[in-house]
This record gives C-alpha cells, sequence and structure tokens, in this order.
C-alpha cells in the first residue's frame, strides 16, 4: 500500500491513461480501476466501490462534453438506460454493503464481471464490415430496461454504474460505438451519483470502510476527467476492431488474476 501522498498522484497518472484506452469504447475506465484501487492502492473493502463510483461522477463530464460538441449525445437510448440501471445501481449498493463486505467473495465478483466483459470484447467481431451498411438486432424496449435493471445492479456491487456492461452489449446487437458510448456514459453518470448518495447512506448506520475514499476517487476523478476527454476526442481515429481487442485483453487478464485469488 502506498503512502497518502504517493496514493493520489499514482490515482491520478493511473486514471488518466485507463481513462484513454477505455473511453472510446463507452467504458468510463473505472472497470479497470477497481482492480488497481484493490491491488496497487490499498482501498479497503467496500469503500472501494464508492470510491469507484465517485472516480465515474469527476471522469465522465469530461468525455460526456467531447461528445456533445461532436454531435453524439446519445438521444433516445439515455433515457431507457437510466429507467433500468438507476434503481439497479442503489440495489446494488444495498447488496454490497449487506451481503458481500468480504475482500476475499468480491475478488471472484470482480473476475465474475471481467471475464464475460473480456471475453465479449475481445473475442467478437464488429457487425459490419467495411463498405457495408451495419445490421442492427433491435432490441425490445421492455428487454432493454430489464436488462439495464441488472447491469445497474451488477454496477453497484461492482462500482462502475452500469454503462460499462451495456456499452459491448449494445455493439454486440449492431449499434456503432460511437451512438452508444455517449449513452453508456451518460447513464454511468448518472447512476453513480446515485450510488455514492447511497453508499454516504449506509455508512451512516454500519461501521467500517463503508463511505467512499475522497481523496483518492477525486484524484483519480481529476486524472480520469483529462483522460476521458482525450479518449472521446481520438475516437474517430481509431477502428472498431482495435479498441475492442485492446479493451478485450486487458479485461480479460484483470479478471483471470481476480478469479485465481478469489479461488486460491
Amino acid at each position: 500500500m502506498l503512502s497518502a501522498g504517493w496514493t493520489e498522484g499514482v490515482a491520478l497518472v493511473a486514471a488518466f491513461v485507463i481513462a484513454v484506452l477505455a473511453t472510446p469504447a463507452g467504458i468510463s475506465g473505472a472497470v479497470l480501476l477497481l482492480p488497481f484501487q484493490v491491488s496497487v492502492l490499498g482501498t479497503p473493502s467496500p469503500a472501494v466501490t464508492p470510491t469507484n463510483l465517485l472516480y465515474n461522477v469527476v471522469a465522465t463530464p469530461g468525455a460526456l462534453y467531447r461528445y456533445w460538441r461532436q454531435g453524439q449525445t446519445g438521444g433516445r437510448l439515455v433515457p431507457v438506460l437510466l429507467a433500468g440501471t438507476l434503481p439497479g445501481v442503489v440495489a446494488g449498493s444495498v447488496i454490497r454493503v449487506e451481503l458481500l463486505p468480504s475482500a476475499r467473495v468480491f475478488d471472484v465478483v470482480v473476475a465474475a464481471v471481467l471475464l464475460p466483459l473480456g471475453m465479449w470484447l475481445g473475442l467478437t467481431s464488429p457487425t459490419h464490415a467495411e463498405g457495408r451498411a451495419r445490421t442492427v438486432r433491435a432490441v425490445p424496449r421492455p428487454v432493454l430496461i430489464l436488462l439495464a435493471v441488472v447491469v445497474g445492479c451488477v454496477g453497484g456491487i461492482y462500482g462502475i454504474g452500469g454503462g460499462s456492461i451495456l456499452a459491448p452489449v449494445l455493439i454486440g446487437t449492431g449499434q456503432p460505438p460511437r451512438d452508444v458510448a455517449p449513452a453508456a456514459l451518460a447513464s454511468t453518470f448518472v447512476t453513480s451519483i446515485a450510488g455514492v448518495i447511497t453508499f454516504l447512506i449506509l455508512s451512516v448506520h454500519h461501521h467500517g470502510p463503508v463511505a467512499p475514499d475522497w481523496p483518492t476517487g477525486i484524484a483519480l476523478g481529476v486524472g480520469g476527467l483529462a483522460g476521458a476527454y482525450t479518449g472521446a476526442r481520438i475516437q474517430h481515429h481509431l477502428p472498431d476492431t482495435l479498441i475492442r481487442r485492446v479493451m478485450g485483453a486487458l479485461v480479460l487478464a484483470i479478471g483471470a488474476r481476480y478469479l485465481w485469488s478469489g479461488l486460491s
């Protein structure tokens, strides 16, 4: 575990690098920062989860602003995702504190989130070929909202808000990352605020580290803010396949490590 002064500096730099890689895929970066907090920064459990959500609150407005300037707002997809992820993240936050406070059990939860996400990103291909129109497989709105509830719950447990899981699912249905990314990040931003508030309320009635680690979360967020803006700006210069493969490899490697730790 790093000393207090070094923790914030390392957190800021790491968050910048991770956000640059993750934002073009519509992922906030929190999906990779939670393992970094546990393994490198030594953020205690379960406070690591709201600290990760605090990162989202500070970091994602940079990417959202950049997408807005580029004419990418997420459109009608945003309210549909929020209808599910908002109640889901509140439920997930309660489950995290009441049922999953153990760090060892949480390692398995981390792996259960990362491994399927990494395989989806790394082993599947974009659903369109160059020069052809993208084939979109429409998902009925009730099904999408139900999926968003489940994903929001997982996001509240893990500390990612839910957009990081929804993004690859939506991309897999044929929707282009340029449309999915701003909608997923908008969902992540709003649900992360709700998650942080929920953990603060829960911390009043629980002993131990339940509230977010504010200095670490803010440092992560500032680094992520700059990184997310940069990632959103360079997205147009990166092919979809490269975005998916890079993120898939990183997520799979980290997920495998936590599965080994949790089962040891």
